[in-house]
């Protein structure tokens, strides 16, 4: 049996320019073609494609993943293992945020000393403490989340003018909007 590309799209939820950049990679290559020249997808085709999704849902590159179809059970184990390791890294570093903006919403005596940072200290601060720009626009969206009064605050503290704050706040709801959409 063979399967068009529009069934595969329809049964992986892929769009066809998803499936023809793979085509077009050589991630994932059509077993043949009919007489009008469409692809056609055999069985171990499909079997290869929900392997490529599973290994994409990991959040594995399509590079990986390429090398990972052709690759033995030892080189598959080490590279989930590898990927294990930078999620577990990066809940670390999303827990450190968590605790550092519990922190400075529970703590008013915190946010009245901020006011004595400028802002491009706090941002130095940040980055010196491991963060880098996408972390810092989770972290506002995270105090837009939890605490939009609160961030207001954080950020009239810090000296932003009203346009800036209004600016920085938007983008931190977005981030939270994308963020809803995805899951």
């Amino acid at each position: 049996m063979s399967y068009s590309i529009s069934h595969l799209c329809k049964k992986f939820n892929l769009s066809r320019s998803t499936l023809l950049y793979y085509d077009s990679i050589g991630l994932l290559t059509p077993s043949s073609r009919d007489s009008n020249n469409y692809r056609r997808y055999s069985q171990e085709d499909v079997k290869r494609l929900e392997q490529i999704c599973k290994y994409r849902q990991t959040g594995i590159s399509l590079e990986e993943i390429k090398s990972l179809l052709e690759a033995s059970q030892g080189t598959i184990k080490d590279t989930l293992e590898k990927r294990l390791d930078e999620l577990n890294q990066e809940m670390k570093r999303i827990r450190n945020q968590q605790h550092l903006i519990l922190g400075i919403l529970k703590n008013e005596a915190l946010l009245q000393r901020l006011q004595i940072l400028e802002k491009d200290t706090l941002i130095e601060i940040l980055r010196l403490a491991g963060l880098d720009e996408d972390d810092m626009d989770r972290l506002h969206a995270k105090l837009e989340d939890i605490s939009p009064e609160g961030h207001q605050i954080f950020l009239e503290a810090l000296g932003i003018d009203k346009e800036e704050i209004e600016g920085i706040r938007e983008y931190a709801r977005s981030i939270l909007n994308e963020g809803k959409e995805k899951s």
